[in-house]
């Protein structure tokens, strides 16, 4: 059941592994919706902590350390510096961006595992699992890559398949085989603590099923998950990288990251008061029910669909068990972002990545914001693409918000004195706007406090809209020849919507609606203002006009296309593996073929033919026609003159209605281009290779 009137409010916003940048994908899943709703709670004077952090004891840390040849804490480090200020350029407004590797989430995820640990809700329990031989060690979940039995991913990991989303075990993966080194692991005895999920169950049901407002694919996930029955999962690993059991003689393991990972979100909020404050104290407000078990904060977990099963079942359930903490009132989660017609995908580097783009398109913060919110994939997947960024931009931020704001502003200053003018008498159309103009904040605001971010920006849009429209209805350049004061009202009735407009836009558009603020003076930011006939008051000046936005041209969306395309392709080359050596041969097979230097003298393109070239080649003897396919890697004027390898004794082939006499030896390099395989020093033509 929802906290109706909460006195605080608690969001989070996943915490995103250190091991790599960040991209758009996560942008528009969670962390844009995220600092939107919180920008809304605060606009409306609302006492809210927004807690982030990333989280650097996950399997890939490790997998990311061994890739790049770095300890786990220097690819941390490097990762938590990059996403950190990626974010603060991008405007996301934490109030504390923490990291897991601190002092105090360690001590602050041991003393609620201890806590559990004495209370006797854990189960020790000696399993068998997957061990790696080659590297001697046990496989934590990431550590293991199967095929999924579910859609038969062959990628699938061993807690989680991330192309049809199961929740697996590694031991339901179909061929596993270790990340470590490839080997197929073997089973051998381990000891873990697990968390008893089947008993909580009953709790934990009664949790989800109190919140049917919640987004149909959290409330599927969950329920597919409790109709299946839960099941103990083991809430400690064997590991060297991690939190270490604060049991007694557990050298060796450390807590299961999805255990503590959540835990982050409290130990952030206490390393953002002891930052603010020198001390902790007081944390407990934000995540604990009060002296009369009531739950007066309301949490709000912001995340991506991969992680519905651990914020709504795993979680709550640790926290079930605890007793004191305050369980989320909502979780809305939003399905994936594909790029392009294709998944985004870090391994193939298929993705926009957030520093980049900040360093590319400068100034364009608001832009992103815009389009990843416009089509953010809040019920279903959605997809991203340069062209719809591009119109995007140029059509609705460009043609409709930025050319209303625009005008208002230019036609104040040329018919006003750069004055906000002083409403006079009003019209039934000027009452309609203003009636119109009252009703935007309410729906806006409904929408964004039921997550609904998509549905907020069209009505934002709408009162765009309903500006540009009352100036071309009205008609001010053309009314001012014989009406000034009537002028005078219409002015000021379009920088009203002007200043609501920049109080409502500014959770999407925090940059754009700041230029706004500071255009027109607008003091008040609060939400209750917006739509007020009066914000601006009479007689206060206008600062010169500027232009909120600007229009996009074409070579820069297409420069940003053929990027994607070059790095997926380098991403592909790097992963090419040089061909196996074919089958043994005896030196007298190698003998028979007569390798000769020789000089193409002649070369021209074969009519009909993409691929063919005419070439002559000299092999000092005697000169020798050869048809070659090496059309498209090379044009006939720049081979003419070079040295080559040439196999003289190959028996003469019909091509085209041509003999072809001999062949041209090439190297073919990863990226499949050719190169002619060369003499190191000039040899005289038809000198033999032994």
């Amino acid at each position: 059941m929802a906290i109706i009137d909460p006195k605080r409010y608690t969001v989070t916003a996943a915490l995103i592994y250190a091991n790599g940048p960040i991209h758009i994908g996560h942008l528009a899943g969670c962390y844009v919706p995220a600092d939107i709703y919180v920008r809304y709670l605060r606009s409306n004077g609302k006492d809210v902590a927004f807690i982030s952090g990333t989280d650097e004891h996950g399997v890939p840390i490790t997998i990311r350390a061994k890739k790049e040849g770095l300890t786990p804490q220097q690819v941390v480090d490097k990762y938590y510096t990059q996403i950190d200020e990626s974010f603060k350029q991008l405007g996301i407004s934490f109030d504390i961006y923490s990291r897991t590797s601190k002092k105090i989430h360690h001590e602050t995820s041991q003393e609620i595992f201890k806590d559990l640990y004495d209370k006797g809700v854990f189960i020790e329990e000696t399993t068998e699992q997957y061990y790696d031989e080659t590297a001697q060690q046990f496989l934590a979940d990431r550590y293991i890559v199967g095929t999924c039995p579910v859609c038969a991913n062959p990628n699938a990991y061993g807690d989680q398949c991330e192309r049809c989303g199961s929740a697996l075990s590694p031991t339901e993966l179909i061929e596993p085989h270790s990340m470590l080194s490839g080997a197929k692991p073997v089973m051998r005895p381990t000891t873990n603590w697990f968390l008893p999920l089947d008993t909580l169950q009953p709790q934990v049901e009664k949790y989800v099923n109190s919140h049917p407002e919640w987004k149909t694919n959290v409330l599927g996930q969950c329920q597919s998950w409790l109709k299946e029955g839960l099941k103990p999962r083991a809430m400690t690993r064997d590991l060297d990288w991690g939190i270490p059991v604060p049991v007694p003689n557990t050298e060796g393991k450390v807590l299961y990251v999805w255990f503590e990972a959540p835990i982050g979100y409290i130990s952030a909020t206490k390393d953002w008061l002891i930052q603010k404050n020198g001390t902790d104290e007081g944390w407990k407000k934000w995540w604990q029910k009060n002296e009369n078990g009531a739950e007066e904060t309301k949490l709000v977990h912001f995340i991506g669909k991969d992680n519905i099963v651990f914020h709504c079942i795993i979680f709550p359930a640790t926290i079930i068990a605890e007793g004191n903490l305050v369980l989320a009132d909502n979780v809305p989660a939003n399905e994936f972002m594909n790029l392009e017609g294709d998944k985004i995908s870090t391994s193939r580097n298929w993705a926009v990545w957030l520093h980049e783009y900040l360093e590319e398109l400068p100034d364009k913060q608001d832009v992103l914001r815009y389009v990843l919110t416009a089509s953010a994939p809040e019920t279903k997947d959605s997809e991203f693409t340069w062209k719809d960024f591009q119109t995007r931009n140029n059509s609705e931020l460009v043609g409709i918000f930025g050319n209303f704001i625009n005008r208002a502003v230019v036609l104040t200053q040329k018919f006003c004195d750069s004055k906000v003018p002083a409403a006079g008498e009003l019209t039934e159309t000027d009452q309609a706007v203003l009636d119109e103009l009252a009703a935007f904040p309410a729906k806006i605001g409904d929408a964004m406090e039921n997550y609904r971010f998509r549905e907020a920006l069209t009505f934002i849009m709408d009162l765009a809209r309903l500006g540009n429209k009352y100036l071309a209805d009205t008609q001010p350049w053309h009314v001012i020849k014989t009406d000034p004061e009537r002028v005078n009202t219409i002015m000021n009735i379009a920088l009203q919507i002007s200043a609501s407009l920049s109080i409502v836009s500014e959770p999407v558009l925090p940059f754009t609606a700041e230029k706004i603020q500071k255009q027109l003076g607008v003091t008040s930011k609060n939400w209750l203002d917006a739509g007020k006939p009066d914000l601006l008051e009479a007689g206060q000046p206008i600062s010169e006009a500027g232009l909120l936005f600007e229009k996009i041209e074409d070579h820069v969306i297409e420069k940003q296309i053929q990027k994607l395309h070059d790095a997926k392709r380098a991403n592909e080359l790097e992963g090419k593996v040089v061909a196996p050596v074919k089958a043994e041969i005896q030196y007298d097979d190698f003998a028979k073929m007569d390798i000769r230097v020789a000089t193409i003298v002649e070369a021209e393109s074969v009519p009909k033919s993409k691929k063919l070239l005419k070439l002559k080649v000299d092999i000092g003897s005697e000169q020798r026609t050869v048809l070659s396919g090496i059309s498209e890697h090379f044009k006939p004027e720049e081979i003419i003159g070079k040295a080559v390898l040439y196999l003289a004794n190959l028996a003469p082939r019909k091509m085209m209605g041509m003999e072809s006499h001999g062949m041209i030896l090439m190297a073919e390099d990863k990226d499949g281009s050719l190169a002619f395989v060369q003499p190191g020093k000039n040899v005289w033509n038809g000198g033999t290779v032994n």
